[in-house]
């Protein structure tokens, strides 16, 4: 059950955000944050109320897609049917969402749930019990991938198997995906790249997502040594670049996995500090896959231990300064709602639509 999970992140400390508020860059630009959870852990909650206080900066978030966080699974029932309850309850908070009566934000247009791929072909009815929970939003699945044999390497509550990726019956389960129009999250570290690679080969008609970057480390065997593990992540990048199933995730760069110590500080980063950090990252990915296969993604709550929201789309947009209206339109909005089949309405500016944003 999620209420019995420990989140290996660092903590939110809101007093110490507040220091480090900054009013948004380019406040008209539609956003869609591609990456967020919700969940209620011990001494960790993130829930919708606390999603509409970071949304409302004033930045332009038109929309967002929940990803799947262990948050609301069922007490009972099969094991492989528990997930189910977590779309259930998402769904929810985007009906919620949907009435209008929180703002123009559409909190949960898409939700990426979890189904347990090494199931195989019997992961079937799991991926029709969680459409039929939100069939006009479920958009994915993502399984908990990311291993390191480190133990100091974690970013998931619970730590999964090495080799999981590779693993003959998960690729048959993620086979099904594309047979319901569902795309594949994965979150891995750089030194899993490999695999993500020989897994988009196996499954070239379907879409999978690299969030978080690819996940290059800078902790444990690898602090001080960023130039070194940059390096080796650019050349993974390139290799992927070449599979034209695979769309890229930019942020995630909150985590104590990066290296980055901003939460040390006495005051949050502000956007200039974080751009010129993430910068040789994002750009790197932009050039690889192109502004139509990258998306950026706050990654929040975890990553908010480290940064302000306001503060982490305006390092965004400072990076994305020199970028075409057409590039910024993609990467702020476009991407993610290509990707995941969201209203196209969410990535157009509000003075050129009148539609409601139900």
């Amino acid at each position: 059950m999620a209420s019995t999970l420990h989140s290996p992140h660092i903590p939110v400390r809101e007093e110490w955000l507040a220091r480090g508020a900054e009013p948004p860059l380019e406040p008209a630009l539609p956003i869609v944050d591609p990456h967020h959870h919700l969940w209620d852990r011990p001494g960790d909650r993130y829930l919708f109320d606390d999603l509409l206080r970071d949304t409302r900066g004033g930045h332009d978030i038109r929309g967002t897609v929940f990803v799947t966080c262990r948050s609301m699974f069922r007490a009972d029932g099969p094991e492989a049917m528990r997930a189910v309850g977590e779309t259930e309850f998402v769904n929810g908070v985007a009906a919620q969402s949907a009435s209008g009566l929180y703002g123009p934000l559409r909190a949960c247009q898409g939700i990426v749930g979890f189904a347990d791929l090494t199931l195989g072909e019997r992961v079937a009815p799991v991926l029709e019990a969680h459409l039929c929970a939100a069939p006009e939003r479920f958009r994915g699945i993502r399984n908990n991938t990311a291993f390191h044999p480190d133990p100091g390497i974690q970013t998931n509550p619970i730590k999964p198997r090495e080799g999981l990726l590779a693993d003959p019956t998960f690729l048959r389960g993620a086979g099904l995906l594309p047979r319901y129009g569902l795309t594949l999250d994965v979150w891995a570290y750089h030194t899993q790249l490999a695999e993500v690679e020989a897994l988009a080969r196996a499954l070239p008609d379907l879409t999978v997502i690299l969030d978080h970057l690819g996940g290059p480390i800078g902790i444990g065997p690898f602090a001080g040594r960023r130039e070194e593990v940059f390096g080796v992540w650019r050349a993974a990048m390139r290799r992927l670049a070449a599979l034209p199933n695979l769309r890229v995730k930019l942020g995630g760069l909150g985590m104590a996995l990066s290296g980055f110590r901003f939460h040390e500080a006495a005051t949050p980063p502000g956007s200039v500090e974080l751009a010129a950090a993430w910068a040789p990252y994002i750009e790197t990915c932009i050039a690889l896959f192109g502004a139509h296969r990258c998306m950026f993604e706050s990654n929040f709550s975890v990553d908010k231990g480290m940064f302000g929201y306001s503060a982490c789309w305006n390092a965004f947009k400072r990076i994305a300064a020199a970028a075409s209206d057409d590039e910024k339109a993609a990467l702020f909005a476009g991407t993610a709602i290509e990707t995941y089949r969201l209203p196209p309405h969410l990535g157009r500016p509000r003075a050129a639509t009148q539609e409601p944003l139900a």
